[in-house]
């Protein structure tokens, strides 16, 4: 991000454009909407600009900008559409002190102005760094048409009422009072019966907020899926936005962290296979500890909370505190990592079952039906298996796998740093070791990419064909 979005306190402090044409004409209409004292400087100001002038509404100077013009301004706008009288006033500015845009010229502007969707006093700011203004002429259009025009008589009203909501305690009790305005009774309100019955709609909602009984604790268990935080699901979204604290997995991705509330506690619960861990025990008292206190807590656990997330340790632990709970499931890693081989898991004449396996549990290594996963035509999604690739491979080979059994290795599934190792199970541990996977890695014996179909042997393509 190379441009911080703010939001500038204008309210009678000196704004200065110079220009006179259409560029100028674009920014005033926009800075016409703030309470800045806005002085333009145009030896020939379009009719309109004169227009405002006689009314009142800016001060008008029909001369160039010349040193001093800036001085005590808070911003400044270089609008002649003249690189030479642009650079000139951009230096003006920058000499008296004054943040300067110049129209068109986002290399050399210390701030770019927005999209902007007006519903006073709710502001909504749209940039794309100067990358894309058609994208953020569609997104505005998109939210223009989305936002009520009655939004914004709801935020005033609601503005002056905030003192008043400070009654009841700050945080999730806070919110649900003004949830319950914004979404229901105010837009209710409105509609029948004006302002002012969304002011007598707000003393009634603050009674019946302030009479409640303190909400109780609770925890979701949240599905974060592979990484990529378009796989998160509406619910999962939905969830991490209302929650007061996230406890979450070391493999949930930036991506989806950075869609939990912005006041939200985040708190890493961390394992790593065979090294340095947050013991389950601490986890499980963190959880009931933070649903105790009265928080929204989400449990947000990387791929699916089902799927060897040790879900069931956790719900017990809330069970024993007589704490609610609710389950939202994700996507797992092994649907995401299939997808991108473009390989269904399960497939009429090739595997009528998948297995979903752990390379390695509580005592170590995993032990499993090796015999029957060795049977040809078995399909495998191995969890944590990078460690085990050897002891994996070994049992396999001892059971009399097919040593040119496919081997998929996908690596941060479903991220933009995804990497698939494609091998043989008799090539499978060396070859893991040599790819130095670091993140986390699913791994399928005996599922193959979609294009090497094409040097499978002619009989095995032809049962994959069925």
């Amino acid at each position: 991000m190379q441009h911080f979005p703010i939001f500038l306190d204008l309210d009678g402090r000196r704004v200065v454009l110079s220009g006179g044409g259409e560029a100028a004409l674009a920014k005033l209409r926009l800075l016409l909407k703030t309470t800045a004292r806005i002085t333009v400087f145009a030896p020939d100001p379009a009719a309109e600009i004169a227009d405002w002038a006689g009314r009142g509404r800016l001060t008008l100077h029909r001369r160039a900008m010349e040193p001093g013009d800036a001085l005590c301004a808070a911003l400044v706008y270089a609008a002649d559409e003249d690189a030479a009288l642009d650079a000139r006033t951009a230096h003006i500015g920058r000499t008296e002190g004054a943040l300067v845009n110049i129209v068109d010229n986002l290399s050399d502007s210390a701030f770019i102005t927005p999209a902007i969707v007006d519903r006073d006093p709710v502001t909504v700011a749209i940039g794309t760094e100067g990358a894309a203004p058609v994208l953020a002429r569609r997104i505005k259009a998109d939210l223009e048409a989305r936002l009520p025009a009655t939004l914004g008589t709801l935020a005033r009203i609601g503005k002056g009422f905030r003192r008043m909501a400070e009654a009841l305690p700050f945080g999730r009790a806070r919110r649900a009072f003004w949830a319950d305005y914004y979404f229901d009774a105010g837009p209710r309100a409105l509609e029948a019966g004006g302002e002012p019955a969304v002011q007598d709609s707000l003393d009634a909602l603050l009674a019946q907020h302030l009479a409640a009984d303190p909400a109780q604790g609770r925890v979701d268990f949240v599905g974060a899926g592979p990484g990529d935080p378009d796989l998160l699901t509406l619910k999962a979204r939905k969830a991490l936005d209302a929650a007061d604290v996230v406890i979450h997995d070391r493999l949930v991705s930036a991506g989806v962290l950075e869609l939990a509330r912005r006041e939200a506690q985040l708190i890493e619960a961390g394992k790593h296979g065979f090294g340095a861990a947050v013991g389950q025990h601490e986890i499980n008292a963190l959880i009931v500890e933070h649903a105790q206190a009265g928080a929204h807590v989400v449990r947000l656990k990387g791929g699916d909370p089902m799927i060897f997330g040790r879900l069931d340790e956790e719900i017990e632990a809330l069970a024993t505190h007589d704490l609610p709970y609710s389950i939202i499931p994700g996507i797992t890693a092994a649907a995401a990592a299939s997808a991108s081989l473009g390989q269904s898991l399960t497939k009429r004449g090739r595997n009528s079952q998948i297995r979903f396996l752990t390379g390695h549990d509580t005592r170590g290594f995993a032990d499993h039906d090796w015999r029957a996963l060795a049977a040809p035509g078995e399909v495998a999604a191995i969890y944590m298996g990078k460690r085990a690739a050897r002891f994996i491979q070994g049992r396999l080979l001892m059971h009399d796998a097919a040593p040119e059994t496919p081997v998929t290795v996908v690596e941060n599934a479903s991220c933009p740093d995804q990497r698939v190792l494609e091998t043989t199970l008799d090539r499978m541990e060396p070859e893991m070791e040599r790819a130095g996977l670091a993140g986390p890695a699913l791994t399928f014996i005996g599922l193959a990419r979609r294009r090497a179909l094409a040097a499978l042997p002619e009989t095995a393509q032809a049962q994959e064909a069925l």
